[in-house]
């Protein structure tokens, strides 16, 4: 308060609250293994070295998702941002190997967040101005975050209705931000109360920010998102046990989708996951989280082969400054992987 309740002003009364919070603390946890390569074609050699190690560089997190590489500048050098969604914060990994809080209650402030399995942040990118983009999970929105530390809403409704809880998100080179949003951050995901839309559904948001629009509902779980790198194409996968699909859509002019066609199937795999996260290197190849590992599949189509890790992969991010080392964020820990072919980042 501003001073004594007995000596209150007349017309209101400043007060501050507080919240203790706590959070299991993970720690910095160096090794190497090499990396179990399934390979199903020998073009995959031209991508993974030979002798490739995954690297853990932390453990002891709830779930790690959502990973993006922060570029050096004139003051400080590159490092990882990335996700904690089961425990509401974003952790910061910097290459001499520090690990440190960037933001606690990431993606909820809520007084019911013990009903949530993952209220906090999720997909974490960056804008043309380096401005870091994070989805929401309890928040249900996706948000920006300005220079000087505020949020700045970007889309939390679309038609009147609350958003359920937006997943993944990716720019285009125009400034558009695309995401998906299943209701996987909701207490009881489809059958929840709190659920407005009845479907999942991959969203654009234009690049004054005026606009949402619904680009398709194809998707039971639509996940994670990638353009191919000219941008004619754009690729989302799809969360559903019954449905281990990535889909390929064309670009048209003003951004929106057309002519989706299922682009790669694995609902046959064996393996309980189905598909997370997604990214694409510079010459077109495909990264997927899918049932046992990280899938990587050519711009045609093919399955050039699997890479598995000591845990499996949700979510990946390129980095380093060169833009060949493939960050993952598995489960537990965070690791990497030094690849051949630099990948596709903001």
């Amino acid at each position: 308060m501003n001073g004594p309740i007995s000596f209150s002003p007349q017309n209101f009364i400043w007060i501050k609250s507080a919240t203790l919070d706590f959070y299991k603390s993970p720690k910095v946890a160096t090794s190497e293994t090499p990396a179990q390569i399934i390979r199903k074609d020998p073009s995959l050699d031209e991508i993974v070295p030979a002798g490739a190690k995954i690297e853990k560089l932390a453990g002891g997190f709830l779930f790690t998702e959502g990973p993006i590489w922060i570029p050096r500048t004139d003051d400080t050098d590159g490092y990882l941002l990335f996700s904690d969604p089961n425990n509401n914060t974003i952790y910061r990994w910097t290459q001499d190997g520090q690990l440190s809080i960037f933001m606690t209650k990431s993606g909820y402030r809520g007084m019911d967040i013990g009903e949530y399995g993952q209220p906090g942040s999720n997909g974490l990118t960056l804008d043309k101005e380096r401005r870091l983009t994070i989805n929401q999970h309890g928040n249900r929105r996706v948000v920006r975050m300005e220079k000087n530390g505020q949020l700045t809403v970007l889309a939390d409704h679309y038609q009147g209705k609350r958003l359920n809880s937006p997943n993944d998100l990716v720019y285009k080179s125009d400034g558009a931000l695309y995401f998906t949003d299943p209701p996987f951050g909701l207490p009881k995901f489809f059958d929840d109360p709190r659920k407005e839309l009845p479907y999942s559904g991959v969203f654009r948001v234009s690049p004054d920010g005026r606009d949402v629009q619904l680009l398709t509902t194809d998707l039971t779980g639509p996940n994670g998102l990638a353009f191919s790198p000219d941008e004619k194409y754009f690729y989302v996968d799809d969360w559903d046990t019954s449905k281990k699909v990535i889909m390929r859509y064309e670009v048209k002019p003003d951004g929106t989708l057309s002519n989706g066609k299922i682009f790669f199937d694995m609902t046959s795999a064996e393996g309980e996951d189905a598909l997370d996260g997604l990214k694409v290197d510079q010459e077109g190849n495909i990264y997927a989280s899918g049932p046992g590992g990280l899938w990587i599949v050519s711009p045609e189509g093919k399955h050039l082969g699997t890479i598995v890790g000591p845990e499996h992969p949700h979510n990946f991010a390129w980095g380093d400054d060169d833009g060949k080392t493939l960050y993952l964020c598995a489960k537990s820990g965070l690791y990497r992987i030094r690849l051949n072919i630099p990948g596709i980042r903001p």
